[in-house]
């Protein structure tokens, strides 16, 4: 298992988000995991799930963590299916997988029809009155 420690305050922005040191729209926390809406979503209601405690992947934490975190992960999808009943659950380990922020996390990822939004494209900013409509309906338990 790898370093799971934190890093340095500013050095992981996830890390700052569970620390409520950076701005994040939280749908979700308890003691040992957090989720918020993905700033630049591929689709409505994309959210991310993290554990509190830093690590790369997912093979970085304690399994007890991961049990944690699997816990949020069943519930975040299930407040997903308020928005429509597909969703995708994504998870990038490593850069040539696609992690840009190296703490493990979960992507939800509602689906409503059309394009694969996993394809190359550009994506925008999440509005903020967007953001808080969506904060609101997905963080009623």
């Amino acid at each position: 298992m790898g370093d799971a420690a934190a890093p340095e305050r500013g050095k992981c922005i996830f890390c700052d988000i569970a620390a409520h040191a950076a701005p994040a729209y939280v749908v979700y926390e308890d003691d040992s995991t957090m989720a918020f809406l993905d700033l630049f979503p591929f689709t409505r209601g994309h959210t991310l799930v993290i554990p509190r405690r830093h690590g790369a992947r997912l093979t970085d934490i304690p399994f007890e963590d991961q049990t944690r975190l699997v816990r949020t992960l069943d519930e975040i999808c299930r407040r997903a299916e308020r928005l429509t009943s597909d969703y995708n659950v994504a998870l990038n380990a490593g850069p040539h997988a696609g992690q840009i922020v190296f703490h493990v996390h979960f992507h939800v990822i509602p689906r409503y029809g059309g394009t694969n939004p996993f394809h190359a494209s550009t994506r925008t900013r999440l509005a903020e009155g967007d953001a808080r409509e969506l904060a609101r309906e997905l963080s009623r338990p």
